[in-house]
């Protein structure tokens, strides 16, 4: 790559390809990266060990004009000793905000300390006061308001909604009602290309897919490491009479309107020669899988499912990523479907996620992404930071659910 030239990737898909490149002399288990469930904290390191060495010192300067990091207010204690690495060979630049640090879960790898840690090697160049993002788009009342209740939230004030501008709407959650009332929010009217991120509870992922189930349009935005995709690829196992209950039960996880259940039962009927109905589509796919074992049918069931009428995928990137996985395992001379399905996601991290016309996730999830309207479910549960976050994620509009228009969350 020449100089000059431009890569985007996450920072630990970034050390996961240094590592994987020069494996000799990184000298990891390349177990750590091909589980089902990679050893981030393992890959950081070998990575943070093999720039250290100097070994790349030349390799990193002739590929890369520069190294930039944004987001990093989220970057751990290890990421950061990367990126310090990194920046003896390349000259680096850093952007981020530490009022939108919510990733500190981690306690084997905490987030490194704005203070201590990161403006002790970065000096602070400059830090942004104008709200570029919603005066471009044309709400400029919102921008000014998002940007004054900052010191109001870092000093534990209470925030009241009734005081903000018109383009923040109070949803009030009476707790009779609240699921209706949320599910009225995330169908906000967004006419033409608007997008909308819904923003749920990022402890319940079950809970935002079951509202992207019932929300026509939704979907959910998936996390890096699609662990269902790697799960589906550990359980399904050809030569096991269980294996159509596995494509039926990943399926079902994915669209709406299917039942796994009453598709085993269908087939099993049929090769009893008691179904006394002609085959769906999708029973017709079931049984040639049950007759050829092959992923080329796995893959076509997976279709058949899909184009169904009445059966409505609000998980595409799974169901996409598993079909991508399917194909390169079905290959001459492929992986293994379960290695295919690690290779198919580390791919994911590296292209990025494309933003739907009305996106369910979390701030955990979202956070990063921009739309036209967010709508924040269950605000009165969120801290400061993550409501921040919640709130920032709308350039035009947001509309707030909480039993109170007062928020005083914690920080």
């Amino acid at each position: 790559m020449k100089p000059g030239a431009y890569r985007a990737a996450t920072l630990d898909g970034f050390a996961i390809r240094l590592i994987s490149t020069f494996p000799q002399r990184a000298g990891h288990d390349p177990r750590i990266v091909t589980a089902a469930r990679p050893n981030y904290e393992a890959i950081r390191d070998t990575a943070t060990r093999l720039v250290a060495a100097g070994h790349l010192h030349d390799v990193l300067a002739a590929s890369f004009a520069q190294l930039f990091v944004d987001e990093y207010q989220d970057c751990s204690i290890r990421q950061h000793a990367l990126v310090t690495w990194l920046a003896q060979s390349l000259p680096t630049a850093i952007v981020g905000d530490p009022f939108q640090a919510i990733f500190g879960f981690n306690a084997a790898d905490p987030l490194a300390d704005w203070q201590t840690d990161v403006l002790s090697f970065f000096p602070k160049a400059g830090e942004l006061n104008i709200p570029w993002r919603w005066n471009n788009a044309g709400a400029h009342d919102l921008g000014r308001w998002l940007l004054s209740i900052r010191p109001d939230l870092a000093a534990g004030k209470p925030i009241d909604l009734r005081n903000a501008p018109s383009s923040v709407q109070w949803i009030q959650l009476d707790g009779r009602q609240d699921e209706a009332l949320r599910l009225g929010a995330a169908a906000v009217d967004a006419p033409g290309d608007t997008k909308v991120l819904i923003i749920g509870d990022s402890t319940d992922p079950r809970g935002q897919r079951r509202l992207a189930r019932q929300v026509e349009g939704a979907v959910t935005v998936e996390a890096v490491d699609l662990r269902d995709l790697t799960d589906f690829g550990s359980a399904l196992d050809l030569a096991r009479s269980e294996a159509l209950s596995v494509v039926a039960g990943f399926a079902e996880n994915l669209m709406s309107a299917f039942s796994a259940n009453d598709l085993v039962r269908s087939v099993a009927a049929t090769r009893a020669g008691k179904l006394g109905r002609a085959l769906t589509a999708i029973e017709q796919a079931a049984v040639r899988f049950e007759t050829s074992r092959s992923l080329a049918d796995v893959a076509d069931l997976l279709t058949a499912i899909n184009r169904a009428g009445g059966v409505r995928c609000y998980r595409p990137a799974v169901l996409a990523a598993a079909q991508r996985a399917l194909q390169l395992a079905a290959s001459l001379d492929g992986p293994s479907f379960r290695e295919a399905t690690v290779t198919i996601r580390e791919y994911s991290r590296l292209i990025g996620r494309p933003l739907a016309k009305r996106s369910v996730g979390s701030t955990l999830l979202l956070k990063g992404l921009e739309a036209d309207i967010s709508v924040v479910l269950n605000a009165g549960a969120l801290d400061a930071r993550n409501l921040y976050v919640a709130m920032t994620r709308g350039s035009r509009q947001v509309l707030v659910c909480s039993p109170s228009p007062i928020l005083n969350p914690p920080w």
